[in-house]
């Protein structure tokens, strides 16, 4: 038996017995937010607001936890329904229907910017047609393999270039080959945009959450900001490990120069630190910062960290206009 699907692009759809939320709405001309297709990711989550379905197993903790399983979340690549249901995807009209596309560019600038961080820089003719969101990501092709890598945005599409900031994660395929055989000039492939954590309309005041190279999307928002201006207060934490995991300091002290109501701090975790500012974002997000829960929140950082800020979020006693996340971890 066919059954209907209500999203709240507005648009209805069509499923087939067996089959997924996410295949019957590319099938349709609807792009949800998708990655990996196999339930590891989180990046095609939606809320189910009616309906009966099935999530079945073939996902992650990571990806989709229990809490929101019980609240009602899914993950649409492996959601399949068994009623009428009503599903809200959590992106824009406008991101579903931006296909996703493949691209080739060229390494113009790759620099170590801390033993922990690198600074990737690639151009090409295509990218000049890449259109997407500050906040999102693509998928790099590690060169040489036919595996890929994700990676936000650090920077906004400007001349046919664009940059990331990543993790030089030891024994990793992608830094293994930046840190170590990549050059300018060489070729990259990339697919995408991908996913639904993007900077919205701003109508209130904002509150950015960065744990180590989560930064990335955050410069790209600042980068949009500091364009077109905003009338609401912006505070950004930024939070690592370790002293040389801080880098990109200078850039965010050139934003808060150039956006007037843009302020942000910075801590490090390790006891062993000399930095000023030691412990967790968590101890550094203030009660103006809540705004009585007048705020919108984005957090991009490791799954401890999402799930700590959420806890800290929820002792409070207060529940934010809106809260973004993205998780990532690293792949060796």
């Amino acid at each position: 038996m066919t059954h209907t699907i209500a999203l709240n692009l507005p648009r209805f759809i069509d499923i087939n017995p067996g089959e997924t939320v996410a295949d019957a709405s590319y099938r349709q001309g609807i792009n949800i937010p998708l990655d990996c297709r196999d339930g590891a990711c989180g990046a095609c989550k939606c809320q189910a607001e009616s309906g009966l379905y099935d999530l079945g197993e073939e996902f992650i903790e990571d990806a989709l936890s229990d809490d929101e399983v019980a609240q009602g979340y899914v993950l649409t690549c492996q959601m399949r329904v068994e009623s009428d249901c009503v599903v809200r995807v959590p992106a824009s009209s406008a991101v579903c229907k931006a296909p996703q596309g493949s691209y080739e560019a060229a390494i113009s600038e790759v620099r170590q910017l801390s033993e922990s961080t690198i600074a990737l820089s690639i151009r090409g003719e295509s990218l000049s047609r890449l259109a997407f969101l500050p906040g999102q990501y693509v998928n790099l092709k590690v060169p040489g393999t036919e595996q890929t890598r994700a990676y936000s945005f650090s920077s906004l599409q400007k001349g046919g270039q664009v940059s990331f900031l990543i993790r030089n994660v030891p024994g990793g395929l992608m830094s293994s080959f930046l840190s170590s055989l990549a050059k300018a000039g060489d070729s990259l492939e990339l697919n995408g945009p991908l996913g639904s954590f993007y900077l919205r309309e701003i109508r209130r005041p904002l509150l950015l959450l960065a744990g180590g190279t989560g930064l990335a999307p955050f410069t790209a928002m600042l980068e949009k900001i500091a364009d077109e201006g905003s009338e609401h207060p912006v505070h950004l934490v930024y939070g690592v490990t370790h002293d040389h995991d801080l880098v990109e300091m200078e850039r965010l002290a050139d934003f808060a120069a150039r956006i007037p109501n843009f302020t942000f701090s910075a801590c490090v975790a390790s006891p062993d630190s000399a930095y000023p500012q030691k412990g967790y974002v968590t101890q550094h997000i203030e009660p103006t910062h809540l705004n009585d829960g007048e705020v919108d929140i984005y957090l991009c950082g490791p799954p401890p960290m999402v799930e700590a800020v959420s806890q800290f979020i929820r002792e409070q006693g207060i529940e934010p206009a809106n809260f973004y996340y993205e998780k990532f971890a690293a792949s060796a």
